[in-house]
């Protein structure tokens, strides 16, 4: 979120050790918990403290460190929430039969054809796969997987 804010990357670099980076509310600072965290991670490392007026959020004490743990503990929970949705929801689309990747660059029909044209050996495999506009190596892996 911040890479779209040039003016703020700028002023987040400028901030030294002992400094304390107020905001006036967290979404304000970053569109994502993922983020906002790696973010206030970076400046807690580099010693800067964080202080947020209306989360009444402040990392300079041990309340306020806490809550930060816990912000931190309900943004991984969030990361492996999202992770499980998407494996379960690939997993249900395949069983749907719905295909991922890109759309195959021959036919079934073609590759029918190319096998035929091989067969006969009237055509080398570099003119059958001019012939269909795709390159050899595709040729070869198409024929490979079908």
């Amino acid at each position: 979120a911040t890479t779209k804010h040039p003016v703020l990357l700028r002023r987040l670099k400028k901030l030294e050790s002992g400094d304390t980076l107020i905001v006036w509310k967290l979404d304000r600072l970053g569109r994502s918990l993922r983020d906002l965290i790696t973010m206030l991670d970076e400046l807690k490392q580099r010693g800067v403290k964080f202080r947020s007026l209306t989360e009444y959020i402040n990392t300079a004490t041990p309340t306020g460190r806490a809550m930060w743990q816990m912000i931190g503990l309900l943004a991984e929970l969030e990361r492996s929430l999202i992770s499980e949705r998407t494996r379960a929801g690939v997993k249900a689309a395949k069983r749907r039969g719905v295909k991922f990747g890109r759309k195959r660059k021959l036919t079934p029909q073609q590759l029918d054809h190319a096998r035929k044209l091989i067969e006969k050996g009237a055509h080398d495999r570099q003119d059958i796969a001019a012939l269909f506009k795709v390159s050899r190596a595709t040729l070869y892996r198409s024929l490979a997987l079908a």
